[in-house]
């Protein structure tokens, strides 16, 4: 999926440790998605909880946009022309729809509910997604990895699974990336990753035990959800720090909840994310945009697409060189700040 803002934002990343304080009741930042359109003949509508200027990542989860459901016949569903990416993974997951992907690796596929696609674009790549005209509801999330500096020039790849539905007391959980409830993803990421849809049934509580080097966030797509003693509702992210070993998750509706979970261990490195590049600094952002807007072969050329446009043009770059953009202090056992920076 392209950031299509037509004045995105620089932003510097970097990941502090976060501790969570009292173990027995973690702490749970609540982070709120803001509105922002995506392409489309009307502008098809989504919420982005990441990069926020409280917190750029989950790991190395850099970006979530989350959307629908979405009723096709008054957006116009999505039309994303050719973009590229560097620096990244993009992991696609619907609930209802279907997505059609090209991209320059030469993968035509279908992206549909319960199947995830993973797409590395490390060195160079270009793609475009329109929703098939099959499609009447549109809802899922698209999600960023950032890539670690040894493998940010990963060569183009496509990864496809359909992860089988996992029923636990009170719930049912798809794994798509790492591991949870005894499901391994046979999904390849260079780093320690965890994604996964979880359907909570109606007035339920469970509890999940989750990899206590992880940080985590917690995505309501519907329902009301507790995480531990903290209210979450309709696209709210719910952010746990390192050192916890359970996830306390109640559905306090009177109807199936969903949460979308992701976690990873704290990235620890610097990025810099403007449209749709991820790279390591002002320079390298500026050089990834000049080689876009004169067709370099570092992105390659999607074949297929037939919409309005052949390929979406890059923005202006902004003025100003980009400043860092830092997680929030951590704080220790008894609430004092720490900057680790």
């Amino acid at each position: 999926m392209s950031n299509t803002d037509n004045h995105p934002d620089e932003i510097r990343c970097r990941t502090a440790d976060t501790p969570v304080g009292d173990l027995r009741h973690p702490r749970v930042d609540v982070i709120t998605s803001r509105e922002v359109p995506l392409g489309g003949p009307r502008a098809m509508p989504v919420r982005r909880t990441l990069p926020q200027r409280r917190r750029s990542l989950i790991g190395a989860w850099c970006f979530v946009d989350h959307y629908g459901p979405d009723d096709v016949a008054r957006t116009g569903g999505m039309d994303v022309a050719p973009h590229p990416h560097t620096g990244l993974q993009t992991v696609s997951w619907l609930f209802t729809g279907e997505i059609e992907h090209r991209d320059s690796h030469g993968v035509h596929a279908l992206v549909e509910p319960g199947e995830v696609n993973l797409m590395t674009g490390g060195h160079g790549i270009c793609h475009s997604e329109v929703s098939t005209p099959a499609t009447t509801t549109l809802h899922g999330v698209q999600l960023w990895v950032a890539l670690p500096d040894a493998n940010r020039d990963a060569p183009r790849d496509f990864q496809h699974h359909v992860p089988p539905v996992v029923r636990l007391p009170g719930a049912d959980v798809k794994v798509f990336l790492g591991s949870l409830a005894g499901e391994v993803s046979p999904v390849t990421t260079f780093t320690p990753l965890l994604g996964a849809e979880i359907v909570l049934d109606a007035s339920t509580h469970i509890t999940l035990d989750v990899d206590p080097s992880f940080e985590h966030g917690v995505l309501v797509d519907n329902g009301t959800i507790e995480l531990f003693d903290t209210v979450l509702g309709c696209a709210e992210l719910g952010y746990v720090g390192t050192g916890v070993a359970t996830l306390e998750l109640t559905n306090t509706s009177d109807a199936p909840a969903r949460i979308v979970l992701l976690g990873g261990t704290p990235f620890g490195e610097e990025i810099v994310m403007w449209w749709n590049f991820v790279g390591r600094d002002h320079d390298e952002i500026v050089a990834f945009r000049e080689e876009w807007e004169r067709e370099a072969d570092r992105f390659g050329s999607v074949a297929g697409y037939s919409g309005k446009v052949a390929r979406l043009p890059a923005p202006a770059l902004p003025h100003a060189r980009i400043r860092p953009r830092r997680n929030p202090p951590s704080e220790d056992p008894n609430g004092r700040k720490q900057d680790h920076s």
